[in-house]
C-alpha cells in the first residue's frame, strides 16, 4: 500500500485555536474570507454583533457553489433576510462554529469544490 500526503492545490487551514487560524502556516486573528479559488481576505467584523447583510452580499462576487460561515466559538445563524440574495444566486449556506467551519472547509476544499468560507475570529 502507497500513502502519499494530503496535497492542497488550493488554500488551507493548516491549524486553528480560539481566537485565530492558520492559512497555509500564516496565523492571522482577524476574521477572514477564505475562498477554495482565490486568495484569503479580511471580513470587517469582529463580532457576530457586527455584521450585516453587506458582509453576506460580498460573498457572492466570489461565485462559490457553498459558503461555510464559522460563527465564532458557538454556533449562531445570520438573519435569513441576509441569505435571501445568497439563495436567489443558488449558493449554499451552512452556519457552524469557527473551528467545525476549518474542518470543513478543508474537507470540501480537498474535494475539489468551490466553497468559501467565512470566519468569524473573536478575541
Amino acid at each position: 500500500m502507497k500513502f502519499q500526503p494530503d496535497r492542497f492545490e488550493t488554500n488551507a487551514i493548516t491549524a486553528y485555536g480560539p481566537g485565530w487560524i492558520a492559512v497555509d502556516g500564516e496565523r492571522t486573528t482577524a476574521s477572514t474570507v477564505l475562498s477554495s479559488r482565490g486568495p484569503r481576505l479580511d471580513w470587517h467584523c469582529t463580532s457576530f454583533a457586527d455584521l450585516t447583510p453587506e458582509h453576506f452580499k460580498q460573498l457572492i462576487e466570489l461565485e462559490p457553489e457553498v459558503i461555510v460561515f464559522g460563527s465564532g466559538s458557538r454556533l449562531r445563524f445570520p438573519a435569513p433576510a441576509w441569505l435571501a440574495p445568497l439563495m436567489r444566486q443558488r449558493i449554499g449556506v451552512e452556519s457552524m462554529d469557527t473551528q467545525a467551519a476549518c474542518r470543513t472547509y478543508n474537507i470540501l476544499a480537498g474535494e475539489g469544490r468551490h466553497v468559501v468560507a467565512a470566519l468569524l475570529l473573536e478575541a
